[in-house]
C-alpha cells in the first residue's frame, strides 16, 4: 500500500451513493467535496440545513442536503426514513460528525452530549440505514475516531452518561474509544454477509472548528505550536477517504496520518489502543447501545 496516498488516488466514484454526516464544515466538508468531485452522489447529512445548503453550493457535483441532528433519536429516525425512501442503495456511510470537549450537556434523549452524539447517534443512524448497505457489493461504513481515544479513555459502563462526575476530556475519550469498539464489533458481525465492511479512521491533528471547546488552559499555551502539530482539513480527511475508497482496504482496518505521533502526514493503516480491541467490552457496549437507543441492528453476534 502506498505511503503517499493523496486525493488523486481516490478511485472513480460514479454510480456510488455516499452519505457523510457533519459535512457542512471541516473534515466532513472536505470528505464530501472529494467524493463528489470523483463522481459520487453525495448526501450532506447535517444539523443546520441552511449551512448545509451553503456548503453544497461550494461543491462541484451531485450533492444534496439532509437534516440530521445526531443528538436527537427522533431526528435520526426521521433522517433515516427520508434517506431510505430517496436512496434504495447506499455505497458509503461515513460517520464523521462529532463534538469535542463540550461542557456538561445532554442530548434531547438525556445522553451525555459527547457520548450521545459521537457514538450513540451514529450507532442508531448506522443501524437504521444498514438495510440500504447490505445488498450493495463493496459498500462500507467508515466511522471517524480520534487520537483522543487514547487520552484518559475508558468506557465507564457503571456511569456511561457521566452523572456522578464529569470530565470533558475523559468523556471525549470514552466517545472516541466507543467509535472504534463499535467499528470492530460491527465488522465482526458483518463478516458473514460478505458485502458491507466497517472501517475506522482518524484525522490526526487537524485544524478545524471541532477544537473550539478545548479548555483555554490547554489551548492558549500551545497556540504557537498549532502549525507544527496540525494539518489542513483536506489532509485530515484523507484517512477517512482512503478507508472509504481504497480498493486494497479491508474491513476492520483503522487509518490515520503516517507522520510522527499520527498527527500529520499521508494516510496509512494504524493501530488503536489495546482497550479498543477488547471483544467482551465491544459486545457489552453493543448491547448497551441497542438498549439505550432502541435500535436493534439485525446482525448475528
Amino acid at each position: 500500500m502506498s505511503d503517499s496516498w493523496t486525493e488523486q488516488d481516490i478511485p472513480d466514484q460514479r454510480d456510488r451513493v455516499a452519505i457523510v454526516t457533519g459535512a457542512n464544515t471541516g473534515l466532513g466538508f472536505e470528505t464530501a467535496r472529494m467524493l463528489a468531485e470523483r463522481g459520487a452522489q453525495v448526501v450532506l447529512a447535517v444539523r443546520d440545513v441552511e449551512k448545509g445548503k451553503q456548503a453544497a453550493a461550494r461543491i462541484t457535483g451531485d450533492v444534496s442536503v439532509q437534516a440530521l441532528d445526531l443528538a436527537s433519536l427522533d431526528s435520526i429516525r426521521s433522517a433515516a426514513a427520508d434517506l431510505r425512501a430517496a436512496h434504495p442503495r447506499v455505497d458509503l456511510l461515513i460517520n464523521n460528525a462529532g463534538v469535542m470537549y463540550t461542557p456538561k450537556q445532554t442530548t434531547a434523549d438525556g445522553f451525555e452530549l459527547q457520548f450521545g452524539t459521537n457514538h450513540l447517534g451514529h450507532f442508531a443512524f448506522t443501524g437504521l440505514l444498514l438495510d440500504q448497505l447490505l445488498p450493495v457489493a463493496g459498500s462500507r461504513v467508515v466511522t471517524v475516531s480520534s487520537i483522543g481515544h487514547r487520552i484518559r479513555a475508558a468506557v465507564h459502563f457503571d456511569d456511561l452518561q457521566w452523572e456522578r462526575s464529569y470530565s470533558r476530556v475523559a468523556a471525549y475519550g470514552q466517545a472516541k474509544l466507543a467509535n472504534l469498539m463499535f467499528t470492530y464489533e460491527l465488522q465482526r458481525r458483518l463478516a458473514s454477509h460478505g458485502t458491507t465492511v466497517a472501517l475506522a479512521a482518524h484525522p490526526g491533528g487537524s485544524n478545524t472548528e471541532l477544537a473550539r471547546n478545548t479548555p483555554a488552559a490547554v489551548r492558549v499555551p500551545f497556540t504557537w505550536l498549532t502549525p507544527l502539530l496540525t494539518q489542513s482539513a483536506a489532509m485530515g480527511a484523507l484517512p477517512t477517504l482512503r478507508a472509504a475508497t481504497d480498493p486494497a482496504a479491508i474491513g476492520g482496518q483503522y487509518y490515520g496520518p503516517g507522520g510522527r505521533g499520527e498527527l500529520r502526514g499521508h494516510p496509512k493503516v494504524v493501530t488503536s489502543s489495546s482497550d479498543s480491541y477488547d471483544q467482551a467490552a465491544q459486545q457489552r457496549l453493543w448491547a448497551a447501545s441497542e438498549e439505550l437507543t432502541g435500535v436493534r441492528i439485525p446482525l448475528d453476534n
